[in-house]
């Protein structure tokens, strides 16, 4: 039978870490004497700590979520304390309720394509107008792959429409464009607080498609393909460019975003036939409220 020690944790749990406890008090986030007072409202009405502290109004969720991801070995970011955007919403509150319909499309992804070692571990977010949700979904999707411990890549393939530079406040100087035409050598962003997590922007170019068409792309997603674990690919509308065709057959795999009230049946059925033809596997397809 699995035990549960004063700070509301197992013992097996435990064995992971510290207690959330020990953390807060160890942090200066809690004192010893208000510690106490926490377990002993704890013990009094049987809550979880965490939920003990915040009736005494002693802690805030945010504490306790530090607290979880000290423990849990869970790197997340503090707001106000880094250039990247706070609509990537998994780098801030993983704990968040809606994160947690990510970490299923996470997990479906996994077992749908990366964990067959078979498949290059390359992935293209395709959708069929802007405003649709891809950029800030590839965003989040590449935060959380990083979370579970994957080395993840995720290259801004829009060289028309980049936001991914914008999202993780990196500067888009030197991208792929750059990478493609031998002007900058892999020029990846590690993200500072987010452990194995990379970024290549788009970069500058004016012909875009041209670029994405070279030996060159293909060449770069094998190189990546033997580094990292994971590598997302943020694409441009398809109904605006024909870039997506491209990306797609250099992954060999699309997930496609459709935003509720917003996408076109007819244009999404157009993306679909396009992939086919490409012999593109579509690993699923996203409704977004985005």
């Amino acid at each position: 039978m699995t035990q549960t020690n004063a700070f509301g944790f197992s013992s097996a749990s435990r064995r992971q870490g510290r207690s959330i406890g020990v953390i807060l008090v160890e942090s200066g986030r809690l004192s010893p004497e208000n510690a106490e007072r926490i377990l002993q409202l704890q013990k009094e009405k049987g809550l979880r700590f965490g939920d003990a502290a915040m009736q005494l109004g002693l802690l805030s969720q945010s504490d306790i979520d530090l607290a979880l991801s000290d423990q849990f070995d869970f790197p997340y970011l503090q707001a106000g304390n880094s250039n990247v955007s706070e609509e990537v919403v998994a780098a801030y509150k993983p704990f968040d309720r809606q994160i947690e319909n990510l970490r299923s499309l996470r997990s479906q992804l996994m077992l749908r394509w990366f964990e067959d070692k078979q498949n290059q571990p390359t992935l293209c977010i395709a959708g069929t107008q802007r405003g649709e949700g891809r950029s800030v979904l590839a965003a989040n999707l590449a935060v959380i792959f990083s979370q579970l411990g994957e080395k993840t890549l995720l290259i801004d393939a829009d060289m028309r429409n980049p936001r991914q530079h914008a999202l993780f406040g990196i500067s888009n100087s030197h991208g792929l464009a750059a990478a493609l035409t031998g002007r900058a050598n892999e020029p990846l962003h590690a993200i500072e607080g987010l452990p194995g997590l990379h970024i290549l922007p788009a970069g500058s170019s004016i012909n875009a498609q041209e670029l994405l068409g070279r030996p060159a792309f293909a060449q770069l997603l094998a190189e990546f393909s033997a580094v990292f674990d994971v590598i997302l690919i943020d694409t441009p509308a398809s109904s605006e460019y024909a870039d997506i065709s491209t990306i797609a057959a250099r992954t060999g795999a699309a997930l496609v975003v459709v935003r509720q009230n917003h996408s076109l049946a007819a244009e999404v059925k157009e993306l679909g036939n396009v992939l086919n033809q490409g012999s593109v596997n579509v690993v699923g397809t996203v409704l977004n409220n985005y």
